[in-house]
């Protein structure tokens, strides 16, 4: 199934490239969100591929009305067809489609595709984490000292007040991607805002895990897919080490999160 996946993102991210860069047609949805032609096409074509790999599965899109007939399925494809539309549109290069079957509630395949770096990042639940067929893990260590972390300027500016010196990248302005870059120790640690969703987090989630990191809320929780709501709380990842540091550091100082 993973090869299959795998196949799909790529045919899927190479449909999105023939239109980067170029006049494409968009609109804002609620919660000042952009959308544009290529989420829709990319996502046309996804839940007909995908269909095809698992039949009985089912949808979770952020570029499909919910249906919630999906909470009564026991696997789940959850699907972001561009994460990072903002940087789609704006000719910016992260971005990403995300792909992840779910099953009790928790990933056991993932394909994550940046098409425009060529990476294809794979995941299999209890098999580990690749990116264009080699493994990856998350960085070890658990100081915070001369760490690298990614994530919403607000917190890390109060995260920096308090907590020994730590470097911030160029902005990785995809989630899913921002996550994916722990899994394979481009950066130490990062951190999502109340505003993450299902669609952004899965394929990702299970990278983190099978790279040897964990991916959680602040307080440690094990993140649950396809419930009724799909919005979850702030979140960390990172390796174990300092994902244990990070999160004692935020659970004994809950206002550094806003």
């Amino acid at each position: 199934m993973a090869d299959a996946l795998a196949s799909v993102v790529r045919e899927a991210g190479a449909s999105a490239r023939a239109a980067f860069g170029k006049p494409v047609k968009t609109w804002v949805k609620e919660h000042n969100s952009p959308v544009s032609e290529v989420d829709i096409a990319v996502n046309i074509l996804l839940k007909e591929r995908l269909a095809a790999i698992a039949p009985d599965a089912g949808w979770l899109s952020e570029e499909t009305e919910d249906d919630p007939a999906r909470l009564g399925a026991s696997r789940v494809w959850i699907v972001d067809p561009i994460d990072g539309t903002r940087s789609f549109i704006a000719g910016r290069p992260d971005w990403a489609i995300s792909v992840a079957l779910v099953e009790a509630r928790r990933p056991i395949v993932a394909a994550l595709y940046a098409p425009v770096s060529e990476e294809v990042f794979l995941a299999v639940a209890g098999a580990g984490a690749t990116r264009n067929g080699v493994p990856i893990v998350a960085t070890p260590g658990g100081a915070i000292e001369g760490a690298r972390f990614a994530g919403p300027k607000g917190f890390l500016d109060r995260l920096a007040a308090v907590a020994p010196t730590f470097t911030v990248p160029p902005r990785i302005h995809s989630l899913a991607l921002r996550f994916a870059r722990v899994a394979d120790g481009t950066l130490d640690a990062a951190f999502a805002s109340r505003t993450s969703r299902d669609w952004d987090l899965a394929a990702a989630d299970l990278l983190v895990h099978e790279a040897g990191g964990a991916l959680t809320t602040t307080g440690g929780i094990t993140l649950a897919y396809n419930g009724a709501t799909t919005v979850h709380d702030v979140l960390v990842a990172a390796g174990l080490a300092r994902h244990r540091t990070l999160t004692v550091l935020l659970r004994d100082r809950g206002d550094l999160l806003g």
